[in-house]
Formats: structure tokens, C-alpha cells, sequence
């Protein structure tokens, strides 16, 4: 599952239903009944990445940190079941032309960008995968472009299947996912064998759910990660939306090394 959980904001003009106090039982709700083995969540401050871990409970772990220089601010955290997902190793890099300097911005974007890297072992097959989750600024299209390719550069070099996911800020017929998608990465709702929803827009802004072409919030694979089902979680609470935006999941084998059978994450 994919999720921008969108920031807790403190400014009382902003309506109820942004306000992180309405919308934290909503979170409550999707995590509980979910379950997922891999949770990247976007915009999560230290509290609310607290808050998911709290819900998803012990069995689960998570690695990441904030944006800033610091290790504060916003994070791209990636939370897994323990019980099922062996963690080999992860990293944390600036969406920059200097990825190791925490905090930095070079490509045009006012706020530092990052993507968190995990590789994964499945502990009942031993097949070995990596996720990268990361949130592409919404305002610069230099930044996202130049994000797009090194995320490609990235996924090529991982040496083993991978899923990206996140909050890409680019619709479907963008230049960052035409980018993305003539590498080695390729849409994981076209490959998908079963679409368990239509296409909503991932970006609701807590409008009913709609399709209409505003789909930033994606979930991209390489060869070797079969996608059995997708679909935009797009569920509403006597009408009230989690989120802003919408939660993606998706149920995907990993090609396991010869002779073992091919492990399900969701």
C-alpha cells in the first residue's frame, strides 16, 4: 500500500475534515482493516508515523527518517511485517545532485525530497526485492523529471526486482511517468491481471471519489514482481475521506529464487 496521509496541519482555518484530530480515527480504520505487508506512507510527520506504527502493531517495523538536514520534518516511511519480511538493508537518499547530503535541493524544488530504499528478503521463499517509496515535489517539473530518472537509475541498478511507490505529483501522461515507464519500471494497474476498482483519482482533496484523469499516486514495478490485483482504496466513512489522497495497494508475487514457490505481499 501506497499512502500520502497528508501532513497534520495546526492552522484552525483549515476545515475539520483536513485537520489531523478528525481524520487520525479514519487512518485508524484503513491501517487496521488492511493489514498491509509493505505500508510506504508520504507527509508523515514524526507523531503520525508513530501514530501508523502504533496501529500496525509490534509485528511490524519501519525505517525512515525526516527530510531535513536534521532528520526532522515530513517522512517517506516504509513500515513491513516482520513476520513475513527479512530487512537486508536500507538507505535514505536527497532527490538532489547530492543524494547523501540529507536536507539538500538542486533541482529546483523549495523543500528537500527524498526516497527511502529497502531490500527485502521473504522469509518463506528467500525471494530478495526492493521497495523505494518517495514523494516528487509538486511544484517544480525540473525536479520531478530529474527524481524520475534517478528513481530509474535506481530500480536498474538494484540488481533485483523492485516496486517503487508513491506520491509522484504526475498525472499518467506526464513526462516524469513517461520517464519512469520506458525504463525498467512499468505500471503496475496496466500489468495488474485484476482491477478490483476503477481508475479514481488518487487526489480527491476529500471530494467523493471521481475518475477523471488525477492519478499522482502510483505504484511501478520491474520484471520479476507479478501483479495479481490492484485498486484505488478510495472508501469514505459517512462520507468523510482519510486523506486527500487516496490509498493504492497491490497484491504482487515475487519470482523466488529456483525451485521455491512464489511468495504473496500486499
Amino acid at each position: 500500500m501506497t499512502f500520502n496521509i497528508r501532513r497534520r496541519v495546526s492552522r484552525m482555518l483549515h476545515p475539520r475534515r483536513d485537520r489531523w484530530v478528525a481524520r487520525r480515527p479514519l487512518v485508524r480504520a484503513i491501517l487496521e482493516n488492511e493489514q498491509p505487508t509493505i505500508l510506504g506512507v508520504q507527509e508523515a510527520l514524526a507523531d503520525q508515523a508513530s501514530f501508523a506504527a502504533s496501529v500496525l502493531g509490534p509485528d511490524y517495523d519501519r525505517i525512515g527518517r525526516g527530510r531535513n538536514r536534521r532528520g526532522d520534518g515530513e517522512q517517506c516511511t516504509i513500515f513491513y511485517d516482520t513476520r513475513r519480511l527479512r530487512l537486508d538493508d536500507w538507505s535514505q537518499r536527497a532527490l538532489s545532485d547530492t543524494p547523501l547530503e540529507p536536507g539538500s535541493h538542486t533541482w529546483g524544488n523549495m523543500i528537500p525530497r527524498i526516497a527511502v530504499s529497502a531490500d527485502f528478503t521473504d522469509a518463506a521463499t528467500d525471494a530478495r526485492f526492493t521497495v523505494i517509496n518517495t514523494h516528487l515535489d509538486q511544484l517544480s517539473r525540473a525536479s520531478r523529471i530529474r527524481s524520475a530518472e534517478m528513481l530509474n537509475e535506481l530500480a536498474a541498478d538494484a540488481g533485483r526486482p523492485v516496486i517503487v511507490m508513491g506520491d509522484l505529483n504526475a498525472r499518467p501522461r506526464s513526462s516524469p511517468i513517461r520517464i519512469l515507464t520506458s525504463g525498467p519500471l512499468k505500471d503496475a494497474w496496466k500489468l495488474a491481471e485484476r482491477r478490483l476498482t476503477p481508475m479514481w483519482d488518487t487526489y480527491s482533496a476529500y471530494r467523493p471519489p471521481r475518475a477523471a484523469g488525477r492519478r499522482l499516486d502510483w505504484i511501478l514495478v520491474t520484471a520479476g514482481i507479478q501483479v495479481r490485483a490492484i485498486g484505488v482504496h478510495a472508501v469514505r466513512f459517512d462520507g468523510a475521506a482519510a486523506s486527500d489522497h487516496e490509498p493504492v495497494q497491490a497484491l504482487v508475487r515475487v519470482q523466488p529464487p529456483s525451485g521455491s514457490s512464489p511468495p504473496r505481499l500486499s
